[in-house]
């Protein structure tokens, strides 16, 4: 990495004391534009880089709300608004007791170069709040989601920020949150994606960042002469995302022999189909957050306390969280046989261990690419509202399988234009952040 590269990455770091996430986000980054910085001085002269790192706008604010047993109680809200050089900013709320300062602005940051990558007109935004919608009542839920949107209305819009759902934030939390923007602005407008199909959602909007995981995997495997048909797939989490890469992978003619949760995971050798990837949802439901219960219903492997990277598996794509695989998890996986490792969370996997996977030369994509099945289905509810109109499933998912071609495209014909064929974090930095960066420069300095 260069002097100037070390700087900035030194300068964030004494910013930002303390937020670790967003310094490994940054890292990961920045050390891929080596390349792109020496062939075009320009963004090192208008400090394009030094720019993009500082949210343009951080929103904290204070969520005061009564629970069932007539107690007050206090939470607190964020929402960053990263970068809108190329469209209002565009992601997710995540409720959750991890949620920090940090953990929002290293999303938001990310979030910047994967709508970018989508080719959709959306900059970057994150948000959401450390409350913990896990053994709440929906009242409690509903009175949270209307004070927090009491404060949150005032900042977006649907051509300023629009917000969707992430980690505890699904259909029920989007429609609270929605019901109160509308009677506090007194319009009825786009202005959060993930809505109910009945008010302006889209369809297969629940499972697009998982249908998007998997297009984009079997892209990878297409370049390799390879495809779904008969593969073993190990997948972490049961949530949204992975129930959307569960149908795919099924419909592909894969198997997923693994989910876990934070109680560990099990291991299904006959595949997570039928019935099964129904009972995915019934879990989510239940607001224990914890999968032993499959292992009980299904009679099948639990493991307490580990992950799912040791099972001999053909794919790994992990879609619980950041930092889930760390060295010794890569190792294992390409031990036991793994070839291609696709991230459906975010920044699931350490620095340290992608490194691990591309020095074994094992197909390895980075989520700002292979996750943005989600927030590209977010843009096209964004273009359905606009029209008053909806799209048919098969329309709908169409076009996500375009777009993720598209980005899979942009990733394999950059990293090869800056000579490293292959490698999918390099062309998927450089891809979405020249972009940004051209949109940057024809704007001028605000």
């Amino acid at each position: 990495m260069s002097e100037y590269l070390k700087n900035l990455v030194a300068d964030v770091k004494a910013k930002n004391p303390s937020e670790p996430e967003f310094h490994q986000a940054v890292e990961e980054v920045v050390a891929s534009l080596e390349v792109v910085l020496e062939r075009h001085p320009e963004y090192m002269a208008n400090k394009i880089l030094e720019r993009l790192v500082e949210p343009e706008r951080v929103i904290m604010f204070r969520v005061p709300w009564v629970n069932d047993r007539g107690e007050v109680q206090i939470n607190r809200g964020f929402r960053i608004q990263m970068n809108s050089a190329i469209g209002p900013y565009k992601g997710g709320l995540r409720f959750h007791p991890s949620v920090t300062l940090g953990i929002l602005k290293f999303l938001a940051f990310e979030q910047v170069f994967k709508n970018s990558l989508t080719t959709l007109p959306m900059g970057g935004g994150k948000g959401g709040s450390d409350f913990d919608p896990k053994g709440k009542s929906d009242s409690e839920i509903m009175k949270f989601c209307q004070s927090f949107m009491t404060e949150l209305f005032r900042h977006i819009g649907p051509n300023t920020d629009v917000p969707a759902g992430d980690i505890g934030v699904g259909g029920r939390e989007i429609g609270y949150l929605f019901g109160q923007y509308k009677k506090l602005k007194n319009e009825f407008t786009g202005v959060l994606t993930g809505k109910g199909q009945n008010w302006g959602g889209s369809l297969i909007r629940p499972e697009a960042t998982g249908f998007g995981v998997v297009y984009f995997t079997e892209e990878m495997l297409k370049t390799k002469g390879s495809s779904f048909e008969g593969k073993r797939v190990a997948v972490s989490g049961f949530g949204n995302v992975a129930w959307g890469v569960v149908q795919k992978v099924n419909e592909l003619g894969g198997k997923v022999v693994t989910l876990s949760g934070p109680d560990g995971y099990i291991y299904d050798p006959d595949g997570v189909s039928g019935d099964k990837v129904n009972y995915m949802l019934t879990l989510r439901l239940s607001n224990k957050d914890a999968i032993e219960d499959y292992s009980t219903k299904y009679n099948v492997e639990f493991h307490a306390g580990k992950k799912p990277w040791e099972v001999k598996v053909d794919i790994a794509i992990p879609s619980a969280t950041q930092n889930e695989i760390y060295p010794e998890d890569a190792e294992m996986l390409i031990k036991n046989g793994c070839q291609c490792v696709c991230e459906a969370a975010n920044m699931p996997t350490t620095n340290e261990a992608v490194e691990v996977f591309q020095n074994a030369g094992i197909l390895f994509a980075p989520g700002k690419a292979a996750n943005a099945g989600g927030v590209a289905v977010s843009g096209l509810e964004m273009a359905q509202n606009s029209m008053r109109y909806g799209w048919t499933t098969e329309e709908v998912d169409n076009r996500l399988k375009m777009i993720m071609k598209d980005i899979h495209a942009t990733c394999v014909n950059t990293a090869e234009k800056y000579g490293v064929p292959g490698d999918y974090v390099l062309g998927a930095n450089i891809g979405g952040f020249i972009k940004v960066a051209d949109s940057m420069l024809d704007q001028g300095v605000v």
